[in-house]
């Protein structure tokens, strides 16, 4: 089993930046890919970003070159950066682990807010 714990998630002004956080805990020996989603009110859960535990890094079109997504593995946690937010950047962000057998774990979100 994998716990996955967020933090950072708050209300911003669009334009400006916040830091999610994402300690894992457990099997963390299991896990292979780490990564944050997204759900909006009405909108389906998309990729934000995911990093290898080797540091390859993936990202949806809509953060790319905006948000970044680092792995610190000695303290088994993800980093996910965000820079200039925009009001639809607002939802809830989970973390997500996949195993090596490719079992999800998820974290409990955590909700960022973009005012205009």
């Amino acid at each position: 089993q994998v716990q996955l714990v967020e933090s950072g998630g708050d209300l911003v002004q669009a334009g400006g930046s916040l830091r999610l956080s994402c300690a894992a805990s457990g099997s963390i020996f299991s896990i292979n890919v780490m990564g944050w989603y997204r759900r909006a009110p009405g909108k389906q859960r998309e990729l934000v970003a995911a990093i290898t535990r080797g540091g390859r890094t993936n990202y949806g079109d809509s953060v790319k070159g905006r948000f970044t997504i680092s792995r610190d593995n000695a303290k088994n946690t993800v980093y996910l950066q965000m820079n200039s937010l925009k009001p639809e950047d607002t939802a809830v962000y989970s973390c997500n682990a996949v195993a090596m057998s490719g079992y999800n774990y998820w974290g409990q979100g955590t909700q960022v807010t973009v005012s205009s």
